[in-house]
C-alpha cells in the first residue's frame, strides 16, 4: 500500500529494516513471547543498525530524519508482534519529551545512549489509583537542596523492568490549584537510591513485553533531573499525547490488515464439504465487510500522519482514530479467530496470539472513552 506522505527513500529504509526484522526478530518472536521478554540485545542491535530515535538531531545519535521514518519503523515492528509496542514508546513517546524539553545538558548525556539503546527509556503516569485522572496522581516530589524526595508508586509502566531512565510524573506542589498545576516531570536514573522495581506483571497479552510496577521510596532524585519546568509537567504531557495515541492508531491499523491477510489465506487453504470456506457466502461477506473498514481506516489515518507530519492540531481526529481504529480491530481479532474455526484457538496459529493482544489497545494511552469525552468536548457538547 502506498502512503502519500513517503518517499523513495522511506521505502529504501523500510525493506533495510524488513531485511533486519526477518533475521533478527521473526525467527525469536515466538521465543520471546514464552520468555515473556525482549532481550536487551535486540534493543542495542536496532540501535547499531540506526532503527532507534531516527527522528533525534545528529549531535545527540540521531539522523534528524521526518517522522515519516518512524511511521516506517512502528508499522514494521507491529507487523512482527503487537509486543514489539514498548521500542515505539521509547523513540516516539519517551525520547521526544527529553528532546522537547530537555536542557543542553540533559540531551548530551542521555539521548546518545536512548539512539545506540544502552539506555531503555519508559514514562510512568499511571498509579494503582490514578489512570486517566492525572491530575490526581499521588506520588510527591519535595525539593530538599540539590535533591528531590520522590515517593509514590506507578503501575503498568511500558519497559518498567528493562528501563534505565524513567521520565516521572509527580507532584511537586501538591496544594496547587487547580491541581495539575502542581505535576512536574523527574528523569530517575536505573541505580538512583530509593528506586524499586516492583514484580514483573502478568498480562492477558503482550506477553513479550515487558510491564512492571515501580516504587520511589525516599527516592533521591538530583534537581538537575527535572525535565522543562516546575509545574508545567501537565501541560507537557498533554502535548506529547498527540503524537502517543497516533501511534496506538498506527499500530492498530497494522494488526488488523496482518489479521485479515493471514485470515485470507486461512480461508483460501481451507477446505470444508468438498470446497474452500472462501468459496462461501458468508466467509465472502465477513471479508469484505472487515476490508472495507480496513481501508476506509488506512485512508483516515494517512491523512491524520500527513497532516501530524506539517504539525497541525490533529488532537481531536486522533482521539477519533485512536477509539476508531482499535475499536475495529477488536471486531476484526474477534471475526477472523472465527473464520479460523477450532484451530484460531490454538497457539500455533499466529490469530490468537492477536486476539489476545488486540483488546488492550483500546485502554492504554486514554481509554476510548476518554477519547470519546475529548471529541464532546472538542464539539462543544
Amino acid at each position: 500500500m502506498t502512503h502519500p506522505y513517503l518517499t523513495e527513500d522511506h521505502d529504501i529504509f523500510r525493506k533495510s529494516l524488513r531485511k533486519f526484522l526477518e533475521k533478527e526478530a521473526y525467527p525469536y518472536y515466538e521465543k520471546w513471547e514464552r520468555d515473556r521478554m525482549i532481550p536487551r540485545s535486540f534493543w542495542r542491535k536496532m540501535g547499531e543498525q540506526g532503527f532507534l530515535c531516527p527522528d533525534v538531531d545528529e549531535k545527540y545519535g540521531g539522523f534528524g530524519a521526518d517522522w515519516g521514518f518512524s511511521v516506517v519503523i512502528n508499522e514494521e515492528l507491529e507487523r512482527v508482534g503487537s509486543s514489539m509496542i514498548g521500542i515505539g514508546l521509547h523513540n516516539d513517546i519517551v525520547v521526544p519529551y527529553v528532546h522537547s524539553y530537555g536542557t543542553e545538558e540533559q540531551k548530551q548525556k542521555w539521548l546518545p545512549k536512548c539512539a545506540t539503546g544502552e539506555i531503555i527509556t519508559a514514562i510512568a503516569m499511571t498509579e494503582p489509583g490514578t489512570g486517566s485522572d492525572l491530575s490526581n496522581i499521588q506520588t510527591t516530589a519535595k525539593l530538599e537542596g540539590d535533591y528531590y524526595l520522590l515517593n509514590g508508586q506507578k503501575t503498568f509502566i511500558t519497559n518498567g523492568i528493562h528501563a534505565d531512565l524513567v521520565v516521572v510524573a509527580c507532584k511537586t506542589n501538591p496544594l496547587a490549584v487547580p491541581k495539575h498545576r502542581g505535576i512536574s516531570l523527574l528523569v530517575v536514573e536505573r541505580d538512583t537510591p530509593g528506586f524499586i522495581r516492583g514484580r514483573k506483571l502478568d498480562k492477558v497479552g503482550l506477553h513479550a513485553q515487558d510491564t512492571a510496577e515501580l516504587i520511589f521510596e525516599d527516592c533521591k532524585v538530583s534537581k538537575e533531573n527535572l525535565l522543562g519546568e516546575e509545574g508545567k509537567g501537565f501541560v507537557y504531557l498533554m502535548e506529547k499525547l498527540q503524537q502517543e495515541r497516533l501511534i496506538v492508531a498506527i499500530a492498530a491499523q497494522i494488526a488488523s490488515e496482518e489479521m485479515l491477510r493471514m485470515t485470507i489465506e486461512y480461508v483460501q487453504s481451507r477446505q470444508a464439504f468438498g470446497q474452500p470456506i472462501s468459496s462461501f457466502q458468508n466467509t465472502q461477506f465477513k471479508i469484505v465487510e472487515m476490508a472495507t473498514e480496513i481501508e476506509m481506516g488506512r485512508s483516515f489515518l494517512d491523512q491524520l500522519i500527513a497532516d501530524h507530519l506539517h504539525g497541525e492540531n490533529i488532537v481531536t481526529k486522533v482521539s477519533m482514530a485512536k477509539w476508531k481504529l482499535t475499536d475495529i480491530a477488536r471486531k476484526i481479532a474477534t471475526e477472523c479467530m472465527q473464520l479460523h474455526g477450532g484451530y484460531g484457538y490454538m497457539e500455533e496459529y499466529e490469530i490468537a496470539r492477536r486476539y489476545r493482544d488486540i483488546p488492550v489497545a483500546s485502554i492504554y494511552a486514554g481509554t476510548n472513552e476518554i477519547m470519546k469525552t475529548i471529541i464532546a468536548k472538542s464539539m462543544g457538547l
